[in-house]
């Protein structure tokens, strides 16, 4: 078995990459629906709840209240991250070992790979690329969004620049999704072979 991790800022293509290589034939972990799928986890309810109390309701998470309080606020994000990413990275271990003797490719789809430390259980990372206004008006279009609201998200990330120092490969994203795959399909049979 092999991981490939797809990763890249917020309206970068990291999503659009991530379901070419399920086209491809790949198995992709989404990292973000193992993120959402936490809020129904009593254990992890409970954790976010003793730590920010204004969010609790009733045995659940009011999620826009928590979006609220962390959106602006590093050291409130920093703290739920510190929550979550112990639950995910169990996860993700776990998910490695039990398909550990798989002859394929796995593919990370996780936009924190770098935040959260999981690039040390890739083979290789693919990071989305594309030029910073296509980005903004991308998230704009997609989220029915600002671009004050854009930047604010934008900004909590990672810089792209900097993932792209830390990436084995780059796709820039800005080009027809047939060219795309074929792209994403020579990087995969690559390391298939490698």
């Amino acid at each position: 078995m092999k991981v490939a991790a797809i990763t890249g800022s917020i309206g970068c293509g990291k999503t659009t990459l991530a379901g070419l290589a399920r086209e491809l034939g790949c198995v992709v972990f989404d990292i973000d629906r193992w993120s959402r799928e936490l809020y129904s986890r009593p254990e992890y309810i409970n954790k976010v709840a003793a730590a920010f109390p204004d969010v609790a309701e009733k045995g659940r998470i009011n999620k826009k209240k928590l979006r609220g309080l962390v959106f602006d606020n590093q050291e409130q994000l920093k703290k739920l991250e510190a929550i979550a990413h112990p639950f995910l990275k169990r996860r993700l271990v776990e998910t490695i070992r039990k398909n550990g003797k798989y002859d394929g490719i796995f593919v990370l789809d996780a936009a924190l790979l770098f935040e959260a430390g999981w690039d040390k259980y890739c083979d290789l990372i693919i990071v989305a690329d594309v030029d910073y206004e296509i980005q903004k008006q991308r998230v704009m279009k997609r989220d029915g969004i600002s671009a004050a609201d854009f930047d604010k998200i934008n900004n909590i990330q990672m810089d792209n620049a900097k993932k792209i120092e830390l990436a084995d490969v780059v796709i820039d994203t800005d080009k027809p999704l047939n060219l795309l795959k074929t792209e994403l399909l020579c990087i995969i049979d690559e390391l298939a072979e490698a």
